[in-house]
């Protein structure tokens, strides 16, 4: 399968890499553990001095350091000694460089988050305004954070859609491009390029969410394949209707594959390793498309030679028609826009998918 650009896979950390935020995050608590250092270093010290020069009660001794460091002005709480002043006078420098220093600080770490917001956010749309043919996820819940990590494991361009900052700011740490809005809205998915997407998942929380999604995403452009979540069987044919090309009901396929693994636990299990996160690197199940105009087309598969020394075995051809040809024969004639869905090792895949494309 192609290697995707990293920069067209949908990746963005929160000010240029996840490295980059982690770094700066490491730095902003760097800087306020030396303020908190300091100012604590500043009052003991002070708090010890008027102890011992002047044998202040404790609190005594914190409070007039306390004063002294924040310049209010109150005046002495009891009469100090000539000694003592002259403690007062260099703890009020040192109190006032480090008042100063850590406003400094805090005042730097302030900006900066703004300014890296911004340039972040800058950014996030200048990537955004790059993508084409990519996929858009409305909804980065635990439905749509498994879509995220599927879609990231392909390396297919994606764009994140939430109007919880909360979760978005979570994908933007994850390393995803993501924006804050309502994925319902026209002008939402006309910003993250729905005339160029290619596919879009609704995960959104609720039926009517995802149903809304679903026309909105179809009228801005008709040729989007839709994958859209229900909660509720009965509006399965209702998000079909309205255009989704496939649509899931998470509960209902929870309990077939528990019921599954049970009655069918080897079939369970091969399932699972052909599609599962991290079982490509040994074997894996790929769609390829016969391209109209390819030389394949017209073509047996047993002319085409396709498993023939590639460690690939064809499982089934889908027609243009949408009529699936399960184990086909060698004498099963290719067309242009047909699918051969194959599996095998990710070598004999890419040899193939090759193979076929340059037959185009």
């Amino acid at each position: 399968m192609p290697v995707q650009d990293s920069a067209a896979t949908g990746i963005l950390a929160f000010g240029g890499t996840q490295t980059n935020y982690d770094r700066q995050m490491e730095r902003i608590r760097k800087r306020l553990i030396l303020v908190a250092l300091a100012m604590s270093a500043t009052l003991l010290i002070g708090t010890v001095g008027f102890v011992l020069i002047d044998d202040y009660p404790p609190f005594d001794a914190f409070y007039m350091t306390l004063i002294t460091v924040l310049t209010v002005g109150y005046g002495e709480i009891l009469p100090l000694s000539f000694w003592g002043r002259v403690f007062n006078s260099g703890l009020l420098l040192v109190g006032v460089t480090v008042i100063l220093l850590a406003t400094g600080f805090l005042t730097q770490t302030i900006i900066e988050l703004e300014l890296n917001q911004f340039f972040g956010k800058r950014k996030n749309k200048q990537m955004i305004d790059k993508l084409k043919g990519h996929y858009i996820l409305c909804g980065y819940g635990r439905v749509g954070r498994g879509a995220a990590a599927e879609l990231t494991a392909a390396g297919a361009p994606f764009v994140v859609i939430d109007n919880a900052e909360e979760r978005v700011e979570r994908a933007m740490h994850a390393g995803l491009l993501a924006v804050v809005g309502d994925a319902s809205r026209d002008e939402t998915l006309r910003d993250v390029g729905i005339a160029r997407a290619k596919g879009l998942i609704a995960t959104l929380g609720t039926d009517a969410d995802n149903l809304f999604v679903t026309m909105t995403a179809k009228s801005l452009n008709p040729l989007l394949q839709i994958s859209a979540r229900v909660a509720e069987e009965t509006t399965e044919p209702k998000m079909r209707r309205a255009g989704a090309s496939f649509v899931f009901a998470p509960y209902v396929s929870t309990g077939h594959r528990m019921a599954q693994a049970l009655l069918k636990p080897h079939v369970l299990q091969f399932l699972d390793y052909t599609l599962q996160e991290g079982a490509a690197a040994e074997a894996g199940i790929e769609q390829i498309r016969i391209e109209p105009g390819s030389a394949f087309s017209q073509r047996t598969i047993g002319e085409v030679s396709i498993s023939k020394g590639k460690d690939v075995v064809v499982l089934a051809v889908r027609r243009s028609s949408g009529k699936m040809i399960y184990n086909p024969a060698d004498e099963e004639k290719l067309a242009g826009g047909d699918y051969l869905i194959v599996m095998g090792e990710p070598s004999g895949l890419d040899l193939l998918e090759k193979m076929l494309g340059e037959g185009a």
